[in-house]
Parts: C-alpha cells; structure tokens; sequence
C-alpha cells in the first residue's frame, strides 16, 4: 500500500519552490478548475440540434486545427514569449466558451471550435515550457510534475463543478462562469512582471 505521506510527496516541491513558480502554478490550476471537459461543448452542440456524427465530425475538425496549430503557435511564443501566447490562448479560450453560453448556432459553433483549436495549441505544451523557466534546471522535472500532479486533481474537479452549475443553472452559466474566470486569470497573468518569470538557467 502506499502511505499518505508518500502519496502526497509531490507537494513537498511547492514549499520549497521560487515564489514565481508558485504564482504561476496558481494561475494555471485556477484556470484548470474551470477547465472542464469538452463533453460539455458536445452536449450543447448536441442539444442544439447536431446529429450524432455531426458532432463526431465537429470534434474531429477542432483537433484537426489543434494539430495544425501547434507548431506554428510554438515558434511564435519562442520569439514572443510563453506569456504572450499563453495569455492569447486564454482569451480565446474565454471567448469561446462565452460563444457556447449565448449561442445556439451550428455554424457559429464550428467557428468557435476553430478558435477552440488554436487555444489549445497556445497553451497545452506552452504551459510547461514556461514553467521550466521558473524553476531551477536541475529541478525542471520535479517542477513541472509537481503541477502535473497538481493539475491533474484540478481536472478532476472542474468537470464536477461543471457540472453542478449546469445542473443547476443551466449551460449559460456554467460557461459564462468559465469565461469569467479564465478572464481574470489572463488579467492577473498579464500582471505578472517579466523579471520574476524569466529566470536563467
């Protein structure tokens, strides 16, 4: 069995971790609870009148974007910065969910899904290549696990509340709050001084 104690290691690093690591993981699992599944996005392309392989397809087209953005996407923020990109990505992503709560339409959907693609580009890898800026070299791995693990538990999470606000409130909500919040975690990245998230190595 494992103990608790071995269990919860992983956050033995955060302790001890630069204050700019810690800022920055912060942001980012703030972001990852309201991350939620993109079964989300499917119910409601589902509810609004898309036939099953419809939204198979839908699907398949967003990750078609995805794949064709990521490279491009990741020579773009090694010139301008893993801030700058990842802060766009999270302004689209804002405004995509934003779409979903307030629209209904096919077309639009597959407009918002597009931008859905490039958001993901921006930020899936981009994330974690910026925290190993902010950690020490020798630590890269520990760092970035340790906001594995940490986001991982987040994932778990936001699907739920997700889902309950859903539940309760309906889609409006539940994907107006994401964009809400996604907003104010792009604002407060913005925030974020360029000497305590730019150390050598």
């Amino acid at each position: 069995t494992v103990s608790p104690v071995r269990f919860l290691d992983f956050t033995r690093y955060w302790r001890i971790a630069d204050p700019a690591y810690r800022k920055l993981v912060a942001a980012l699992l703030v972001f990852a609870l309201v991350n939620s599944s993109d079964i989300f996005l499917l119910l409601r392309m589902r509810e609004s009148g898309m036939s099953d392989p419809a939204v198979i397809g839908a699907y398949c087209f967003y990750n078609l974007i995805y794949a064709l953005a990521a490279y491009p996407l990741g020579m773009v923020a090694d010139r301008f910065g893993f801030r700058n990109v990842l802060v766009m990505g999270l302004f689209l992503f804002a405004g995509v969910y934003a779409g979903f709560a307030v629209s209904s339409s096919i077309e639009i959907y597959m407009i918002l899904l597009a931008f859905y693609g490039i958001y993901a580009a921006a930020t899936e890898s981009i994330a974690k290549a910026w925290i190993t800026t902010v950690c020490e070299k020798k630590d890269t791995a520990t760092a970035v696990g340790t906001f594995t693990a940490f986001q991982s538990i987040a994932t778990l999470l936001s699907s739920t509340l997700t889902g309950i606000l859903w539940t309760v409130f309906g889609p409006f909500v539940a994907f107006g709050t994401s964009a809400m919040v996604t907003i104010l975690v792009a604002c407060y990245m913005l925030s974020m001084k360029s000497q305590s998230i730019s150390k050598s190595h």
